[in-house]
C-alpha cells in the first residue's frame, strides 16, 4: 500500500486521430474531456517499488470544450512544449513544466479535427479542420499561413519526418494528399485507393525506398494508383514510404516517389478467446498505425476488437502479422483502439501506449509485445464510493458510464488493480453498498430505478430486483428484515435485507434471496405500527446504525426520523435541517468511547452539517416520539450543499464531508474544528470514503470524472474556501462554458444517449453483451449535465467529450428531490447548479389563476392559523353562525375548502381582480371553470377581449351563440386591424360576400380574389369588380404587369394591353402588342408594335424594330419606312455626318451593302427582303402610308424623329415612282425637303437632293410632261429649293479662307478637280458651316487668291431668276409682318402683366429679397423695347397692320400658299454676296432685281441691317 496520492482520471477522448502523445524521457499526455492529463512513465515516475513505473502527475487546464488533438514537440531541448486543439476553436501551446499556456491562436473558423507538431521544424504546428482548411503556425515568429487544399473534411494529418515542407493529409472520403507548404499548399501527390475515412497516417522512419524488399508480385497486387496529377520534379526525388489506415479495413503502403500504392494489408477477423464475437464489432473500427523508428520493416496497427497487430512488411506469406499480448488472457483491449504513441523511457526501454474505447490506457513493451501495465479511467461522474467491510481495501466505484469499478487499493504489484462490471447495468450507477459480511456481494442502484446484486468474484451477470423505483436510486443500505419479510423461521428468511431509497420518496425492502419476488414499501409498516393517519414525508436517505437496531430516514422536508426494530416504531424526529437531507452517517462502534456510536451526522442541501447524540433517546425508548430541535455539534464552513459524509474508522469523532463547493473537508466533530481541506477536484464532489486501513488516506469522487486518493496530512488548507477564494476555486472548476439550460428531464428521457459513430450507424443494442457506456460518448454528458444534443452529423460525431465539468439542467449524482413527489422531475437527487436560477429567470413563470387566494395563503403565520380555525369551525358547526359567515366572506379564499356558493364568490372576486389587472384571458378561464360559457363570450365581446380559444369553445353554447360570437370576434379583429383573420372567421360561418367585401375595403385585394375565386361562381360579378378595382390601384401605383393580369382576369384584354404599354419602354410595348394580337385587338396591336419600333429606333436597334413591326401585317408600309431609314442612317454614318452617328447601332446584314445608287438599293431590298414585287403591293403600301400625317418640323424637332418623318415622305416618293405616279413623287419629295428646311437641317436637305435628284430636277420635269398640271407649283418649289441649296454651296466655297478648286470654284493655281473630289469638298463644307448662321453672316473678306466660278456655278447663277419670284416675296413679306405684329402684341401683354405684378408686390405686406431681385429683370424688356423702337406703336396701329397683312395674304392664289418656297430675300442677299466676291459673274440685271426686291420687302427687323449694306 503506497503512501502517495493517486488519480483515477477521465477516459481519453474517442474518435480523434491524435489526442495522445509521448516524448523521450517518459512523459505521456492524453486528452480527456476538456483537459490534457500528464502521466510520468519510467524510473522517474516515483512509483512504489514493485509497482508499475507510472504516475498521473498533472493536468493542463484551459480549454472550454472537448480537446480534439494533442501533440508534443519532439525536438531535443523543448520536450516540455506541447500543443492541443479543441472544439472551442483554439490551438494552445503549453509548457508542461509550468502547466501554463505559452501562446494560443484561434485561426480556425470550423471544428479542428487534426493537429501535429512538425518533427523537422522546431516551432511549426500544423492543424486542419472539418471544412478542409489547414493552418501552419510558427510559434517563434507568431506567424501563420492559411491553406485550402481540398473542400473535404480532414480526418488526420502528419508532417514528414524527412522533409520540412511536406505534410500528408487524410480526408473523410478516403483521399490522401501530400502537399508542400512552401509552395502555398501545392499538391505533390493525390493518393487514391481508400474508399472510407482515413484514421491514421504514418511516414516510414527511414528516408528512401530501400528498406522494404517489395516483390514484383506484391507491386502488381493492385493496378497503379496514380495521383491523377503528373509532377515532374518534387521534393520527394529520393522517395519515402507512407502508411495509411482507413475505416475500409485496409492499410495501404504508398511510394511517394512514384505517387502510387505498393502494398495493401487487409485486417484479419480474430476470434477472441473465451467468448463469442460481439455482433457490432465488425461494423465498428478505428484503424490507427505506428511505424517503429527502430524497426522500419515492421508496422503496428489496431484491429477490429481492440487487438494490436505487428505486421512484417517484408514477409510475403499469408499470415504476416504477430498479435500483441498472447502470453496471458486479458492483456488486449476489449474495444477499438484510437491512438498509439511510442515512448522511450530514461532507461531506454521502447514502450508503446494505447488508448481505447474500453477506457483503459495500456503500456506495451515493444521488445516482448506484452502489456506492462494498464491505467483505468472513468467515462462518467463518480457517483458513489464504498469500501468492502469483508475484503479490506476493495473499493467499489459507481460511475455514470454504466460500469462499476472495483479497485483493489491494497495490490502490491499494481497501483491500479481495477476490475470493471457492466453486464446488466446499462445505466448510470448512482449508489453502491457492500454486504456487511458476505464476501464479494455488492448491491448497486442506477439512475433508472434499478436495484441489483453483483457477485464480484464471479463472472455471472447480476441479479436484478423485479421491483423498480420510479426515479433514481439514491441510497442502498443493508439492515435486519422487518415485517412482512421478518416473519417466519430463522432459516426461511435472510439475516439481512437490502433497503433502497428512490427519488420518488419510497424506501423498498428487497429479499436478497429472492430478488425476483416483490419488494415491500416500508411506509405501510411505519403507518401501521405508529397508527399514522397523515401523509408520510418523502424519504430521501436511509441509514442503519451499525448494531442493526435503529434505522434513520432522512426526508425531503429536512426532518430525520429515528425508528426502532423490529416493527419500526418511531422514537424520535429531528427537526434541524430545513432542506432535503442528502446523507446520514452513524459513527462506528469500535471507538474508545462506546457512547460515540450514538453520534449521527447528517448533511442536506444546506451547507451546514449537524451531529446529533441519540444515546438518551435510544436508551429511554419513549412511548411517544420525541422531537429534537437542538444539535449536539454544528459543523459550518462549506458554501454549498453536502452530498456525502463518512466517519474515520481510525479516529474518534473524525468526519470527512463532500460538498458541491468542490472540496472535501475533514472535521474534528467533538471540537467542531475543521482540520484539513482537499481542493484537487475540478467539479462538484459527489462521494467520499475513508480508507479502512490507512488513517491518512481518503478517496473522493466528483462530477469531473475523477476519483482522487489523497492524504489529509499533505493538504495546505484547513477549511473550505470562503469569499474570494471560493469564487476563484469556482472559476477554476467552471472553466468550461455552461451548456444551455434545458428543462429537467422527464423519466422517459433517462436512457443514455448512444454515441453516434463517425459513420452514423454505431449503436449498442439493449441486449448487447458490452458496457452500455462504450456506445456512449466519452463524456457521455452524464445526461444530468445536459440533455442529449440532437444527433450530431457524422463529421461532428467525434464530439466525444463536449461535456462540461459542471452540469446544468438536471441534478447530478445522488441529488434528492427538492419539491413534492409530483413536481419532482429530476432523475437524481442533487439540486441543479447555481446557474439554474438564471435559466429560470429567462423562462417566464406562468401566471397564477388564483393569485388573490394564493397571496392570502402566504400571509403571516398568525393569519394562516386563524384561517384554519375559521375553516374548522365552518366545516364542523352544525348550525349556521353569523360570525362564521362574516369570517368566510372576509376570508373568501377559504371557498376552496367549503361549499360551492362560497367557491363561486371566490371565483367572482378573483375574476374581477384579473380584469382590473389587465388579464381578461384568466377571467375567461375562471368563468369557464364555473361553466358559464355564454356569459364569458358576452363579457369578452363587450370588452373587446374575445380570443381564438373562446370562439373555438363557442359551439358548446349552441349554434346561434357560435354565429354571434364569430361575428363579434370578426368586428373586434377589424378594430385591431387584423382584417385577414377577421375574414377567415367570417368564412367559417359561410359569410363569403361579407368576407370578400371586408378584404376589398381594406385593400387586401389578393386575398379577396383568392377567397372569391375559391368560394364564388366564376361568373359572379363580384369577382370581376375585384379584378378591375385592384387593377386600377395597381395601375395608379405603377405596377403595370400585375395590373395587366388583373384586367386579363376580368376578361378586359384591351385594358391589359393598354396598361402594359404604359411604361413606354420597348420590352413593355412589344409584350403589349403581342398580347393585343393574341386577344384579337388588331388595331391596338398595330399601334403598339409601331410605338415599340419607334422606341427601338432611339437606340438604333434596327433588327428588333423590324421584328416588332413584323408582329402585325398592317405595318408592312412602316417596315418599308424603317428599311429606308436604316439605309439612310447607314449612308449618313458612312459619310460621318452627325445625324448618322451611333455607338451601338444594330444593323441588318442587307444594310451593310453600300454599292450602287441609293434608290436602286432600296427597291432591291424591298423586293428581296420584304417581298414587294408587284405594283399592286406598292400601291397598297402607298395608300396605307398616305393616311399617316406627321406635323411640320421646327428648329426643336429631335433629329431621330425628323429623320423618321423625312423617310416616311421619301418612302412615299419611292413607292410613287414604282407605280409611275410622278405627281405624288414630286409632292412627297417636296415634303421631305421642306421638313429639313423648316427644321434648319441644311445637311439633310442637301443629302436628300444628292441621293434622290443627283442630276437636278430635269429628270422629274421630263416625267411630269405637262407643266400646266396642278403639280407645277409643287415642282417649281422643289426646283427652287434645289437652286437655293446650290446657291449656298457656291457662297460657302468662296467664303473659305483659302478656297480650293471644286465643282463651284476654280483657283488659279489648280486644274479643274474631278467630280469625286468636288463632292468630298462639298460634303466637308456642308458639314463645317451651319446654314442658319450662314444665311445671316456678314460678307466675308474677298479671297486673296484669284478665284473664278466654274461653269456649273455660272449655270446656277443664271437660273437664280427662278428664285426671285415677286409673288413669293410679297407673300413672305406679309407673313413676316403678321409674325412681327403678333410678337409685338405678345410682348405688350407680357409687359402689362409684369407692371401689374410690380404694383401688387410693392403694396404687399412682405418685401423679400427674391422680389427685389426681380425688379431689374422686369424693367429690362421695357428698356430693350425703347431701344428698338424710337417711338411706341399704338394698339390700333398694330391691329390695322395685322388686318392689312391678312387681307393681302388672302388674295394670293392657293397654289402659291400651299407649297413652301425658299426665303426670297435671303436668296437675294446670298446672290449679292457672291456678286461682291466675284465681280462680273453675276449679271447686273440679276443684281438689280435682287436689290429692288430687298428695298421693296426688306423693312422687317431681320433684314433691315443687311439691306442697308447693299442698297445704300
Amino acid at each position: 500500500m503506497g503512501q502517495e496520492p493517486r488519480t483515477l482520471p477521465p477516459s481519453p477522448n474517442w474518435y480523434c486521430s491524435r489526442c495522445s502523445d509521448a516524448v523521450p524521457g517518459g512523459l505521456f499526455g492524453f486528452a480527456a474531456r476538456t483537459s490534457v492529463f500528464l502521466v510520468r512513465v519510467g524510473p522517474g515516475a516515483g512509483a512504489s517499488p514493485g509497482t508499475p513505473p507510472f504516475r498521473v502527475v498533472g493536468e493542463l487546464v484551459g480549454h472550454s470544450e472537448r480537446v480534439s488533438g494533442f501533440t508534443f514537440s519532439h525536438h531535443p531541448g523543448q520536450y516540455n512544449l506541447c500543443a492541443s486543439s479543441s472544439d472551442d476553436g483554439t490551438v494552445k501551446i503549453w509548457d508542461v513544466e509550468t502547466r501554463a499556456v505559452v501562446t494560443e491562436h484561434a485561426l480556425h473558423q470550423h471544428t479542428i479535427s487534426a493537429l501535429h507538431w512538425s518533427p523537422r521544424v522546431k516551432d511549426l504546428i500544423v492543424s486542419g479542420d472539418e471544412k478542409g482548411v489547414v493552418f501552419c503556425y510558427w510559434l517563434n515568429r507568431n506567424d501563420s499561413q492559411h491553406l485550402f487544399i481540398e473542400p473535404r473534411a480532414i480526418f488526420c494529418l502528419t508532417c514528414s519526418p524527412h522533409h520540412e515542407d511536406l505534410v500528408a493529409i487524410g480526408y473523410k472520403d478516403g483521399i490522401v494528399v501530400i502537399m508542400d507548404i512552401s509552395k502555398k499548399g501545392e499538391v505533390i501527390h493525390r493518393l487514391r485507393g481508400h474508399d472510407d475515412e482515413i484514421h491514421s497516417i504514418a511516414w516510414c522512419p527511414l528516408p528512401g525506398e530501400d528498406c522494404l524488399s517489395l516483390s514484383q508480385e506484391e507491386n502488381s497486387e493492385e493496378p497503379d494508383i496514380h495521383n491523377g496529377k503528373g509532377v515532374a520534379q518534387t521534393p520527394l526525388s529520393k522517395g519515402c514510404y507512407l502508411a495509411t489506415g482507413s475505416k475500409d479495413q485496409t492499410i495501404r503502403i504508398w511510394s511517394c516517389s512514384r505517387g502510387r500504392g505498393v502494398m495493401i494489408l487487409k485486417l484479419p477477423f480474430l476470434k477472441r478467446r473465451g467468448g463469442g464475437i460481439d455482433p457490432t464489432v465488425k461494423e465498428r473500427l478505428w484503424l490507427t498505425l505506428h511505424w517503429p523508428s527502430n524497426q522500419p520493416t515492421q508496422l503496428v496497427s489496431s484491429c477490429f476488437g481492440g487487438e494490436l497487430l505487428l505486421w512484417d512488411l517484408n514477409q510475403s506469406w499469408r499470415r504476416r502479422y504477430t498479435l500483441f499480448g498472447t502470453s496471458s488472457e486479458g492483456q488486449n483491449h476489449s474495444r477499438i483502439v484510437f491512438n498509439l504513441c511510442p515512448l522511450q523511457t530514461e532507461d531506454d526501454r521502447q514502450l508503446l501506449l494505447s488508448t481505447s474505447m474500453d477506457r483503459d490506457v495500456k503500456c506495451w513493451d515493444m521488445a516482448t509485445l506484452e502489456c506492462s501495465w494498464t491505467l483505468p479511467s472513468l467515462g462518467g461522474f463518480a457517483y458513489s464510493l464504498a469500501f468492502s467491510p469483508v475484503d479490506t481495501g476493495c473499493l467499489a466505484i459507481g460511475v455514470g458510464d454504466g460500469m462499476i469499478r472495483v479497485w483493489n487499493t491494497l495490490s502490491i504489484k499494481n497501483n491500479y488493480d481495477v476490475k470493471s462490471f457492466w453486464q446488466g447495468v446499462k445505466s448510470k450507477v448512482t449508489s453502491l453498498c457492500w454486504h456487511p459480511n458476505k464476501e464479494g456481494c455488492l448491491a448497486f442502484g442506477t439512475d433508472d430505478g434499478k436495484v441489483g446484486l453483483y457477485d464480484t468474484y464471479s463472472s455471472k451477470p447480476p441479479q436484478i430486483s423485479s421491483t423498480y423505483h420510479k426515479k433514481t436510486v439514491y441510497t442502498l443500505a443493508w439492515g435486519p428484515p422487518v415485517p412482512p419479510m421478518s416473519l417466519g423461521g430463522e432459516g426461511d428468511r435472510p439475516s439481512l435485507t437490502l433497503y433502497s431509497c428512490g427519488g420518488e420518496g419510497i424506501v423498498l425492502q428487497h429479499n436478497p434471496w429472492k430478488l425476483s419476488g416483490e419488494a415491500f414499501d416500508i411506509n405501510k409498516l411505519i403507518r401501521d405500527t405508529n397508527s399514522i393517519k397523515y401523509k408520510l414525508p418523502v424519504h430521501t436517505e436511509i441509514s442503519w446504525k451499525a448494531d442493526g437496531k435503529i434505522m434513520a430516514l432522512g426526508n425531503e422536508d429536512g426532518s430525520i426520523e429515528i425508528f426502532q426494530v423490529p416493527n419500526l416504531k418511531l422514537i424520535c424526529t429531528i427537526q434541524q435541517h430545513h432542506k432535503l437531507v442528502n446523507t446520514i452517517s452513524w459513527h462506528h462502534e469500535h471507538g474508545s468511547q462506546p457512547e460515540l456510536s450514538y453520534l449521527m451526522a447528517s448533511g442536506s442541501n444546506n451547507a451546514v452539517i449537524y451531529v446529533h447524540n441519540l444515546k438518551t433517546v435510544i436508551e429511554n425508548n419513549p412511548e411517544s416520539p420525541v422531537t429534537i430541535t437542538e444539535p449536539y455539534r454544528t459543523l459550518s464552513g462549506h458554501t454549498a450543499k453536502i452530498t456525502r459524509l463518512a466517519w474515520s474508522p481510525h479516529h474518534d469523532g473524525r468526519l470527512v464531508s463532500a460538498s458541491y463547493d468542490g472540496t472535501a473537508q475533514v472535521w474534528d466533530t467533538l471540537r467542531e474544528e475543521p482540520l484539513c481541506n482537499f481542493r484537487g477536484h475540478r467539479g462538484r464532489l459527489l462521494c467520499v470514503a475513508w480508507s479502512p486501513l490507512d488513517p491518512d488516506c481518503i478517496y473522493s469522487g466528483a462530477d469531473d470524472f475523477c476519483v482522487y486518493k489523497w492524504l489529509p496530512s499533505m493538504q495546505d488548507h484547513s477549511r473550505p474556501p470562503q469569499g474570494k477564494k471560493s469564487i476563484e476555486l469556482e472559476k477554476k472548476r467552471l472553466s468550461q462554458p455552461k451548456p444551455k439550460p434545458k428543462k429537467k428531464k422527464k423519466p422517459t428521457m433517462r436512457a443514455p444517449v448512444k454515441q453516434e459513430m463517425l459513420d452514423g450507424t454505431e449503436e449498442e443494442s439493449k441486449d448487447n453483451s458490452d458496457p452500455v457506456e462504450n456506445g456512449v460518448s466519452d463524456a457521455e454528458g452524464e445526461e444530468d449535465a445536459q440533455d442529449p444534443e440532437p444527433p450530431c452529423s457524422p463529421a461532428s460525431a467525434s464530439v466525444v467529450s463536449r461535456e462540461p465539468v459542471v452540469c446544468t439542467a438536471v441534478s447530478s449524482g445522488v441529488e434528492k428531490s427538492k419539491g413534492s413527489i409530483i413536481n419532482k422531475m429530476s432523475l437524481l437527487k442533487k439540486e441543479p447548479p447555481k446557474e439554474k436560477p438564471e435559466a429560470l429567470i429567462k423562462k417566464r413563470k406562468a401566471r397564477s389563476m388564483l393569485p388573490l387566494s394564493t397571496n392570502l395563503d402566504h400571509r403571516s403565520k398568525e393569519e394562516l392559523h386563524h384561517d384554519c380555525l375559521v375553516l374548522a369551525t365552518a366545516k364542523h358547526s352544525k348550525e349556521p353562525n353569523e360570525d362564521v359567515s362574516a369570517d368566510l366572506e372576509e376570508r373568501f379564499h377559504l371557498g376552496l375548502f367549503t361549499d360551492r356558493a362560497t367557491l363561486y364568490k371566490m371565483i367572482e372576486i378573483e375574476g374581477k381582480g384579473h380584469l382590473e389587472n389587465g388579464h381578461p384571458e384568466l377571467f375567461h378561464q375562471l368563468m369557464l371553470w364555473k361553466g358559464d360559457l355564454k356569459g364569458v363570450l358576452q363579457t369578452a365581446a363587450e370588452r373587446g377581449e374575445l380570443t381564438d380559444n373562446l370562439v373555438a369553445m363557442a359551439p358548446a353554447a349552441g349554434y346561434h351563440v357560435w354565429l354571434w360570437a364569430v361575428e363579434a370576434f370578426a368586428k373586434q379583429l377589424c378594430f385591431q386591424d387584423q382584417y385577414v383573420k377577421a375574414a377567415s372567421h367570417l368564412l367559417s360561418i359561410h359569410k363569403v360576400y361579407e368576407a370578400v367585401e371586408l378584404l376589398k375595403s381594406n385593400h387586401f385585394y389578393r386575398e379577396a380574389i383568392a377567397v372569391a375565386k375559391a368560394r364564388l361562381r366564376p361568373e359572379d360579378p363580384v369577382l370581376k369588380d375585384l379584378y378591375l378595382s385592384w387593377g386600377t390601384i395597381l395601375e395608379r401605383d405603377g405596377h403595370y404587369a400585375v395590373a395587366a393580369k388583373c384586367y386579363l382576369g376580368a376578361t378586359s384584354a384591351y385594358d391589359a394591353a393598354k396598361v402594359l404599354a404604359k411604361k413606354g419602354d420597348a420590352a413593355s410595348l412589344r409584350t403589349a402588342a403581342e398580347l393585343a394580337t393574341i386577344v384579337g385587338e388588331e388595331e391596338l396591336s398595330a399601334s403598339l408594335a409601331l410605338r415599340c419600333a419607334q422606341e427601338l429606333l432611339l437606340t438604333k436597334n434596327w433588327v428588333e424594330a423590324q421584328e416588332a413591326l413584323q408582329l402585325h401585317q398592317s405595318l408592312q408600309g412602316q417596315r418599308l419606312v424603317f428599311c429606308l431609314l436604316e439605309l439612310l442612317s447607314r449612308h449618313l454614318e458612312e459619310k460621318q455626318l452627325p445625324e448618322g452617328k451611333s455607338s451601338s447601332a444594330s444593323y441588318h446584314t442587307w444594310a451593310e451593302v453600300t454599292e450602287g445608287p441609293f434608290v436602286e438599293r432600296v427597291t432591291t431590298i424591298w423586293k428581296t427582303i420584304f417581298s414587294l414585287d408587284t405594283q399592286e403591293q406598292c400601291q397598297a403600301a402607298f395608300e396605307k402610308l398616305q393616311t399617316i400625317k406627321y406635323p411640320s418640323a421646327t428648329n426643336n424637332t429631335p433629329s431621330k424623329q425628323l429623320l423618321l418623318h423625312i423617310c416616311h415622305d421619301l418612302t412615299l416618293a419611292v413607292l410613287s415612282q414604282q407605280v409611275a405616279s410622278w405627281d405624288e413623287a414630286v409632292q412627297a419629295l417636296l415634303r421631305a425637303v421642306s421638313r429639313s428646311y423648316d427644321s434648319g437641317n441644311f445637311t439633310i436637305m442637301q443629302e436628300v437632293y444628292s441621293i434622290f435628284l443627283p442630276d437636278g430636277c430635269d429628270y422629274l420635269r421630263d416625267k411630269l410632261g405637262d407643266l400646266h398640271s396642278p403639280t407645277t407649283a409643287a415642282f417649281k418649289s422643289l426646283e427652287a429649293f434645289f437652286l437655293y441649296g446650290c446657291l449656298y454651296d457656291i457662297w460657302w466655297a468662296l467664303s473659305r479662307p483659302c478656297p480650293r478648286s471644286s465643282i463651284w470654284v476654280r483657283a488659279c493655281h489648280r486644274r479643274m478637280p474631278s467630280v469625286e473630289q468636288s463632292q468630298e469638298v462639298e460634303n466637308a463644307s456642308a458639314e463645317e458651316t451651319d446654314p442658319e448662321t450662314a444665311s445671316q453672316a456678314e460678307p466675308s473678306k474677298p479671297p486673296q487668291l484669284d478665284v473664278k466660278l466654274s461653269e456649273a456655278s455660272e449655270r446656277v447663277l443664271s437660273a437664280c431668276k427662278e428664285l426671285f419670284s415677286e409673288k413669293h416675296a410679297s407673300l413672305q413679306d406679309s407673313q413676316r409682318t403678321v409674325a412681327e405684329v403678333q410678337e409685338t402684341l405678345a410682348e405688350m401683354i407680357r409687359q402689362h402683366q409684369k407692371s401689374q405684378l410690380c404694383k401688387s408686390t410693392a403694396n404687399g405686406p412682405d418685401k423679400d429679397e427674391p422680389e427685389q431681385e426681380t425688379e431689374p429683370s422686369l424693367s429690362s424688356p421695357q428698356s430693350q423695347c425703347k431701344e428698338e423702337k424710337n417711338e411706341p406703336v399704338s394698339l390700333p396701329e398694330l391691329t390695322k397692320r395685322l388686318t392689312e397683312a391678312n387681307a393681302r395674304i388672302a388674295k394670293f392664289p392657293e397654289s402659291i400658299k400651299t407649297w413652301p418656297f425658299p426665303d426670297v430675300l435671303e436668296c437675294c442677299l446670298v446672290l449679292l454676296h457672291i456678286g461682291s466676291q466675284c465681280p462680273g459673274h453675276v449679271t447686273q440685271e440679276v443684281q438689280q432685281q435682287a436689290q429692288e426686291l430687298l428695298k421693296k420687302y426688306g423693312n422687317t427687323k431681320a433684314y433691315k441691317r443687311y439691306c442697308q449694306t447693299f442698297c445704300t
